[in-house]
């Protein structure tokens, strides 16, 4: 029934018992915390995506869709790795898929280098899909792997207390963009418009050098944590089978999963929100710099700061609200709030709204975790967990197309604030989920 953990790998032991059904009896507190320092890791990838799209578009001249290609790249990575993720986690372990991604992750951040030397933008977009599949690989084991580090009871406010360690990775991406990316002086368009055709050649090449100095500390930090893993002992969280049963393929796992109308749900409401997220995220610079184009990049980009705090504070408050209300309820209220938000975005067009959009990064805090746990919830197989998570990981694919429906709608609409529109759709999508099982539970 039980693994202390005596026979592991590694020369730093966890406490604590594992339980048949993958849960452990105690949160190991240190393996806990290392598990969500995972968290700000790809919360500074992400992060660091909406300081390049600002910067491609200009560079590369490119309209608010072709820019959005980023986050495309950045989240079909996501997506085509979590089912192998998946069937890592079933054959190995948490912590060795967790390694694979750290590498992964290294390598795609390396590959930043040549991309800058080809000056091609289809490069940058490669080395941001390595990247992101190795971030598959993390966020699938991390995600459910936290959840799972101690009694099923507190599985949602763990998974809470881990994303809280996200904002704090976007904050630092987006400072390291921020000051080694963008410079002084005027906005890139503006330096631009005077030059002829080989000078903007030349500071296209300077403005893209640029880019590689937040991957250089990147690649440190992941070397560091990688080794971290290698030497501290971490349990399975595996649910004990008995060797009569009947282990499912995982064909077969995916089938029973979709057939699930509870769980299919919940990865639809998982879609729209990583869609809101990274939509809202990837277009407040822009956002900033259209309403007020006395505005430089590196300016505009505390705006964005500013909603990872929001995020961050809003999710502190989630977190606390959780302790006594119940956590459907809070997500409600959360996303009802910023469906009003919105609406009040698309009325007011003056600089407002990015004040708004800030409100709305703190109206994001409770949605993936909540979500993710409750529609975890519904797997009532425990041979199925890892591949429910990784299917929930998959997901992640809204932020590779919400954004490209963003930039459509801002360049038909030649308006940035307009295009916040599509957010009626996400909140509501959340909304409606909270709703929904707050009113008719699952039993199990």
């Amino acid at each position: 029934m039980e693994e202390t953990g005596k026979r592991r790998f590694g020369w730093i032991k966890f406490r604590g018992r594992e339980l048949s059904d993958g849960y452990i009896s105690q949160t190991p507190k240190l393996q806990f915390i290392l598990v969500s320092l995972l968290f700000p890791m790809w919360g500074a990838a992400a992060s660091l995506n909406d300081i390049l799209i600002t910067q491609f578009k200009t560079i590369f001249n490119l309209s608010n869709f072709a820019s959005a290609y980023v986050q495309s790249a950045f989240f079909l990575g996501y997506f085509v790795m979590a089912i192998p993720a998946s069937y890592l986690i079933k054959r190995t372990s948490y912590r060795f898929t967790i390694v694979v991604g750290l590498a992964l992750y290294l390598v795609g951040s390396a590959l930043f280098f040549p991309a800058s030397a080809a000056a091609t933008y289809g490069f940058f977009l490669l080395a941001l899909f390595v990247l992101a599949t190795g971030l598959s690989l993390i966020e699938t084991s991390a995600d459910t792997y936290s959840a799972l580090l101690g009694p099923e009871r507190g599985r949602t406010l763990r998974l809470n207390i881990s994303q809280t360690f996200l904002p704090v990775g976007s904050i630092v991406g987006i400072l390291l963009g921020k000051y080694l990316i963008f410079t002084d002086g005027d906005n890139l368009k503006t330096q631009l418009a005077g030059l002829n055709a080989s000078e903007r050649i030349h500071f296209g090449e300077q403005a893209l050098q640029q880019t590689l100095l937040p991957y250089r500390y990147m690649i440190m930090a992941l070397v560091v944590m990688m080794i971290i893993f290698l030497v501290v002992q971490f349990p399975k969280c595996k649910p004990v089978i008995a060797a009569s049963t009947h282990k499912d393929s995982l064909w077969q796992t995916i089938q029973d999963l979709l057939k699930n109308k509870n769980y299919r749900y919940g990865l639809f409401t998982q879609f729209m929100y990583v869609g809101l997220q990274v939509s809202v995220w990837s277009f407040t610079i822009q956002l900033a710099l259209s309403l007020n184009p006395a505005l430089n990049e590196r300016s505009a980009s505390n705006f964005v700061i500013y909603s990872y705090i929001a995020f961050f504070l809003g999710r502190v408050l989630a977190d606390y609200l959780m302790r006594t209300i119940p956590h459907l309820k809070v997500l409600l209220a959360y996303a009802s709030l910023g469906f009003l938000a919105i609406v009040y975005m698309l009325i007011d067009h003056s600089f407002n709204g990015v004040y708004v959009a800030i409100l709305v990064s703190g109206l994001m805090g409770p949605g993936f975790a909540t979500i993710y746990t409750e529609t975890l919830s519904f797997v009532k197989n425990p041979q199925h967990t890892e591949t429910a998570g990784a299917m929930l990981v998959m997901m992640v694919s809204g932020g590779a197309f919400w954004p490209l429906v963003q930039g459509w709608l801002a360049d038909v609409t030649g308006s940035m604030s307009l295009s916040f529109a599509v957010h009626l759709l996400t909140f509501g999508a959340i909304a409606a989920f909270a709703y929904r099982y707050l009113r008719f539970p699952v039993k199990d």
